[in-house]
């Protein structure tokens, strides 16, 4: 059985990559998705090992100290990361794995994994990525501003990523993601030894 490929999905919030990531999920039958851990309490309706993997302090830093984290942040005093091991069950068991992380969640991933296969998904302009984060009403004008800053900083790192998809029509953006998925496993690296006798 050839083993899986790891895909790192980033982009901007308000992008589409959740929504593109769920799409996938559906569509292609040999896909899992990565459930991040974090200390942070649930919150209400959160299920643990479908939302996130909810871990005490001193478990995730013991996961720090013995590496086995792809990557990992601190964020208003809680942390948040991907576990390897999971991950790495699933590649050893021929699963595609889809990481959806921030850019410099990413930058880690792809410094352990220089193999993994990396996708910046960006709505295609700032004015339609605004557009989305009002149209959510879900956050205050100053929290929607930060999103806009913050987005402008992730999109000056998309020059290391392997593919940008332009989501502005959702259904082309999730044909070109299949595309790549598809296409990774068609590399020959992956496929010469069915030639063999």
């Amino acid at each position: 059985m050839n083993k899986g490929k790891l895909f790192v999905i980033s982009g901007p919030s308000g992008a589409g990559k959740s929504t593109v990531i769920t799409r996938l999920l559906k569509q292609l039958s040999n896909v899992y998705f990565s459930i991040s851990a974090t200390t942070r309490e649930p919150r209400r309706g959160e299920r643990d090992g479908v939302d996130y993997h909810f871990i005490g302090k001193e478990e995730f830093e013991k996961l720090i100290k013995d590496d086995q984290l792809l990557e990992y942040a601190e964020f208003v005093g809680n942390y948040y990361g991907t576990p390897a091991i999971p991950v790495d069950e699933k590649l050893n068991a021929g699963y595609d794995v889809i990481l959806d992380i921030e850019t410099k969640g990413a930058e880690q991933v792809m410094s352990k994994r220089p193999d993994a296969i990396s996708i910046f998904i960006f709505p295609g302009s700032f004015e339609i990525l605004e557009q989305r984060l009002r149209l959510r009403g879900t956050d205050s004008e100053e929290k929607i501003l930060g999103r806009l800053a913050q987005a402008k900083i992730e999109c000056q790192k998309a020059e290391m990523y392997d593919y940008i998809i332009i989501n502005d029509r959702f259904e082309t953006a999730c044909d070109e993601v299949t595309s790549i998925i598809t296409a990774e496993k068609c590399k020959t690296a992956g496929r010469l030894h069915l030639l063999s006798e």
